[in-house]
């Protein structure tokens, strides 16, 4: 293993730069994975990364020497977890980085399964949480329209817990192009005039639309959609979470289609 002990050094410099910049993080391409979790995730599911940085602290940790055991020795640097903690935005973590290539995959020429489409979410922590229950409920394709948080930025792969690795996700997925190449309904949630989620036949392919926090589904979407849905709230509250929403019918969907 390498070790870094001066800030001066140049791949130090570019982690820190890239550490402070969600815009540095996509013109370049990488993210960067923070903690035992995620570098397990991506070591699983796509191999080796870039680069590994682990503090000298964390090498007490029997779970991170497994992780580092894992990784190319020559991918591997050591840093003082002094130096490290400019580079974290996690709170008592465990000092471990990996810089990782963003993962890409071509657009599909047509969209026959079930997917989700995020158009303008955009807070981090609720993209990142739609994307891990799209993840545990089986979906295999989210777009991102323009407008919605970074996919790959450090707080939505926080949130996301490792879906990354098991979705194909597209950014910068312009709503026309999009509409184009489905061959499932889009569906929306609507408060005003929509049929109760659980009256209505989810059991197929569905295109699910998650719209802005405040805005909601934009009017391209509105103009394509095939369904919309309510979801009923008995307590009285006006609306949910949109990864709560998300949540509640991508389940409800797969509940139908094991009753299939």
């Amino acid at each position: 293993m390498k070790a870094i002990t001066s800030r001066d050094n140049p791949l130090y410099k570019r982690l820190k730069a890239l550490a402070g910049s969600t815009a540095q993080q996509r013109r370049s391409g990488h993210a960067l994975l923070e903690g035992l979790h995620l570098a397990s995730a991506y070591l699983d599911a796509a191999g080796q990364p870039e680069t590994c940085i682990v503090t000298e602290g964390a090498l007490a940790h029997e779970e991170a020497r497994a992780i580092v055991a894992r990784i190319e020795e020559k991918r591997v640097h050591t840093l003082p977890d002094a130096l490290f903690g400019q580079l974290s935005s996690v709170v008592h973590g465990v000092g471990m980085l990996l810089l990782v290539e963003k993962i890409e995959t071509p657009i599909p020429e047509r969209v026959t399964t079930t997917c989700v489409v995020l158009d303008g979410v955009q807070d981090a922590g609720n993209v990142g949480s739609i994307l891990r229950s799209a993840a545990a409920a089986g979906v295999q394709n989210v777009f991102c329209a323009p407008g919605t948080a970074y996919a790959w930025s450090s707080k939505v792969l926080r949130s996301g817990m490792g879906a990354h690795f098991l979705l194909n996700i597209f950014e910068d997925a312009e709503p026309a192009d999009l509409i184009a190449r489905l061959d499932a309904p889009v569906t929306i949630t609507d408060s005003h005039g929509a049929k109760a989620l659980y009256d209505c036949d989810l059991s197929g392919q569905l295109a699910w639309v998650f719209g802005n926090e405040g805005a909601g589904v934009s009017q391209a979407w509105r103009d394509a959609v095939t369904l919309r849905v309510t979801i009923p709230q008995p307590g009285g509250m006006e609306s949910l979470n949109v990864a709560a929403a998300a949540a509640v019918c991508l389940f409800e969907q797969c509940r139908q289609q094991r009753g299939k």
